[in-house]
């Protein structure tokens, strides 16, 4: 297809205003380690809340949510929709904590919680495998999706997508650090909802057209009568073909254990607090610990995640479900995208490519702002992983091990070389990635069984570094055999698929392995658990032996919230009333979608009392 001047238009004003944001932020960044990878620690709330949910929107989520509603229906997005309760959690939980450590990054946490050489060797360790190694194939992962894009729509090399799609977000990221990716995700954000909100009622359009295609060719349309229909075509036309019907349930058949429990009961029951995933930590972590690391004050950290998780999961999914249904009528298989796009190489063609190929069909001008929505997408997410995968780098391997007295101005150029180096790995190891689901996969499985590790880590003194030296060994180890030694069609057993099973592997086996490290090895030192919870006071019964024996020896350790009660009961339920709100206010807005307005209603009333309650009982906890 064929870009016109107006579409060039508008995506050069937007490369350059995104540029120009990177050029303007330079002025700061520049000056210290703590600009360039904090933003100067004095970030607002919604500014940062608008910054996170902008990175999450990225390239690959709009071609994975496709791919996941063609393969399994509306239902399978319960495989991330359920991570809503990590994000509650880590808002009414862990946010506050993570601002109260102080720490220039996550893994620096570790020499915080933990000490000795086995929290160093953790934080090295760590530096390079997530902020190289994960972190590189999570942006090949984002930036295959631009592959897909550029292949169908424009029928370029893939080195030419790379090239274009990463050269203005290597500009910003390098120059002005995490301030400039965080107001270009500002920017980006609105550009990316409007695309997607746009793209969907294309897709509604061509959807009719479509249909009434094959009404004519099976003579139960007249030709005369195809203007009419189109017009008058709607979502409960869409939703009634006989392609799109079986894939639209919210729920899983609860009649079929083989649907709900992969689809709902395991997201649910296990997978929340059990997996370690980039955006969606238990606890909190990666780039959404160095927003709150950012952010001016506890309330503004705690804002800025609530903010967050609204818009994730409740505001954005439904434009996209819309296009990947209307994408079964208008390509019912994967061989009617490759009959209509034969150019396109055979590599790159599974599910998940049905997104670009709907939004080939948008007409001049409005193409130009659709794809500068992508590139929106594409650009906030790998602007927000360069920044956090260059923190890493710098702060917890150079600075720490390699050159501890580096000025700061040393230690921005290092970020800022990191930041090209991480790009270009990105874009090799994109260039061999065939799917979506297929990243979302191994990274899933890389975490699995982590995740309780870094719930407890906060609240039980007992964990120490090896807890999690023996979790990410044997995580690690058996996600790489099961991945590529291990079909998942020999893994299937009664209701639970192969995948299913791989992860309840994955969890039971690395549980496991931390429990019997925790307690073979000793506990952390009274000196380190007693300067953890100095600065952090997480309080509950989980530190009242370290308590307990500090007061013993004079200590006040727990000075700060000495004769308060423990806010955790509350916190818990803020939690259930926070999950209640946004699954409420999601599924309202699919009520809508769907036209059905009782649904929508009594949803919608549940989702507002739910609210009016979490905020009255958010009023009532402490933040320093």
């Amino acid at each position: 297809m064929q870009l016109h001047a107006i579409d060039y238009a508008i995506i050069a004003a937007f490369f350059a205003v995104v540029i120009g944001i990177g050029i303007v932020a330079s002025r700061s960044a520049g000056e210290s380690s703590a600009e360039f990878f904090l933003g100067g620690r004095g970030m607002p709330w919604w500014l940062l809340g608008i910054s996170m949910v902008a990175c999450t929107f990225s390239a690959d989520t709009l071609n994975l949510v496709t791919g996941m509603v063609r393969e399994n229906g509306v239902s399978k997005n319960w495989a991330w929709w359920a991570f809503l309760i990590t994000g509650m959690v880590t808002v009414f939980i862990y946010a506050k904590l993570w601002r109260r450590s102080n720490v220039m990054t996550d893994l620096e946490f570790y020499e915080l919680r933990y000490g000795g050489k086995p929290a160093s060797f953790l934080r090295g360790f760590r530096s390079i495998y997530l902020g190289v190694f994960f972190n590189v194939l999570i942006m090949a992962s984002v930036t295959l999706a631009i592959i897909k894009y550029g292949s169908l729509m424009f029928g370029i090399e893939k080195w030419e997508c790379v090239l274009y799609g990463s050269l203005g977000v290597v500009i910003y990221a390098t120059l002005g650090g995490l301030k400039g990716c965080i107001w270009a995700d500002f920017f980006q954000y609105g550009i990316a909802m409007f695309g997607a909100v746009y793209a969907a009622v294309v897709a509604l359009g061509e959807a009719g057209k479509s249909a009434a295609e094959r009404a004519v060719k099976a003579g139960t349309l007249a030709s005369d009568q195809v203007a009419v229909f189109v017009s008058n075509y709607s979502m409960t036309d869409l939703l009634h073909e006989a392609n799109v019907i079986d894939n639209t349930k919210i729920l899983p058949d609860f009649s079929d254990p083989g649907q709900w429990v992969p689809l709902l009961f395991i997201p649910v029951a296990v997978q929340w607090w059990s997996v370690w995933y980039p955006g969606a930590e238990p606890g909190g972590g990666g780039y959404i610990a160095q927003r709150m690391l950012a952010a001016k004050d506890e309330k503004n950290a705690i804002g800025a995640t609530l903010l967050f998780n609204f818009a994730h999961y409740a505001l954005r999914p439904w434009p996209w479900i819309v296009v990947a249904l209307a994408s079964l009528v208008c390509f019912p298989q994967l061989s009617d995208i490759q009959s209509a796009f034969p150019h396109v190489n055979e590599s790159v063609i599974a599910q998940d490519i049905a997104y670009p190929a709907m939004i080939s069909k948008l007409s001049p001008g409005f193409l130009g702002i659709v794809i500068a929505s992508i590139i929106a997408a594409y650009m906030s997410t790998i602007g927000t992983h360069l920044n956090w995968g260059s923190s890493y780098v710098v702060n917890d391997f150079f600075k720490r091990f390699i050159n501890p007295a580096a000025s700061e101005k040393d230690l921005v150029l290092k970020g800022r070389i990191s930041t090209v180096t991480l790009m270009i790995l990105a874009g090799f190891l994109s260039l061999v990635l065939t799917s979506a689901t297929e990243a979302f996969n191994i990274l899933l499985l890389s975490g699995a069984g982590s995740g309780a590790i870094y719930l407890l880590r906060w609240f039980w003194w007992r964990i120490n570094a090896w807890s999690e030296i023996f979790a990410m060994i044997v995580s690690a180890l058996l996600a790489f055999w099961l991945v590529l030694f291990v079909e998942d069609s020999a893994m299937a057993w009664g209701p639970l698929d192969g995948f299913t099973i791989k992860l309840l592997i994955g969890v039971a086996a690395t549980t496991v392995a931390w429990l019997v490290g925790t307690f073979v090895t000793g506990p952390e030192s009274d000196e380190t658990l007693r300067s953890f919870f100095r600065r952090c006071h997480p309080g509950g019964p989980g530190w009242a032996k370290v308590v307990a024996a500090a007061r013993v020896d004079g200590d006040m350790i727990d000075e700060k919230i000495h004769g308060q009660a423990w806010e955790m009961p509350v916190q818990i339920l803020c939690v259930f009333l926070g999950c209640v709100a946004i699954y409420c206010s999601l599924f309202t807005i699919g009520g809508i979608v769907y036209s059905n307005t009782v649904q929508a209603s009594v949803l919608g009333a549940i989702a507002l009392v739910s609210t009016y309650c979490l905020f009255r009982l958010f009023g009532k906890l402490r933040a320093e």
